[in-house]
């Protein structure tokens, strides 16, 4: 009984570590697009005309 236990407790942490892993990268990925996005929209600000 303890054996099963432990198996289970093992498999649920390692799933929590993969996916805490998994949103941290797509967090960071996102953020990266951002800030290359926003960046690109400042700089062809410039080109704008009203």
């Amino acid at each position: 009984m303890d054996e099963k236990t432990f198996k289970t407790i093992t498999n649920a942490g390692a799933g929590s570590l993969a996916i805490g892993i998994i949103t941290l990268v797509t967090g960071i990925t996102a953020g990266i697009l951002l800030v290359v996005n926003g960046a690109k929209l400042l700089r062809s600000r410039r080109k704008v005309v009203f």
